[in-house]
């Protein structure tokens, strides 16, 4: 049985030791009583790059759960504790870096795919699981 509407709550973190650094991402997405969690190491990048990664790999694993279990997770409501990310999703702050305007787009694109979304600044004292998953994944230094 396939549901009509559904909404995912999804927690992003990205992680840099260093900025420059190693660098993880993390995620935690729950929706119904389900939980999927991301904990990846994406090399030396910055925190900001970080950031943008954690959110588009949060929502191509909704896009991917649609696709692989009988869910149509057609919302999503994200937090993050990345205030700069937050404001240019939510169109406050412009993206100046040339290298985020293409994780700016992506983010963007994928957002677009949904009926409905929602991405809201956190602080980093509620974001506790996704920041773990990022800095554990910042650490490993495996890809």
């Amino acid at each position: 049985m396939v549901f009509d509407k559904m909404l995912a709550i999804i927690y992003t973190d990205g992680a840099s030791s260093g900025n420059p650094g190693n660098s993880g991402i993390g995620a935690v997405i729950s929706y119904g009583s389900s939980v999927f969690e991301i904990s990846e190491y994406i090399g030396l990048t910055t925190n900001n790059v970080a950031e943008y990664k954690a959110l588009i790999a949060a929502l191509k694993k909704v896009n991917e759960i649609n696709k692989s279990y009988d869910v149509k997770i057609n919302e999503v409501e994200i937090k993050m504790d990345s205030e700069l990310v937050v404001k240019q999703i939510n169109g406050l702050y412009r993206v100046k870096m040339p290298h985020l305007q293409p994780l700016y787009n992506e983010a963007v694109s994928l957002l677009s795919g949904f009926d409905k979304y929602k991405v809201s600044y956190i602080s980093r004292t509620i974001n506790v699981k996704a920041d773990a998953l990022a800095r554990k994944a910042s650490k490993s230094r495996a890809g």
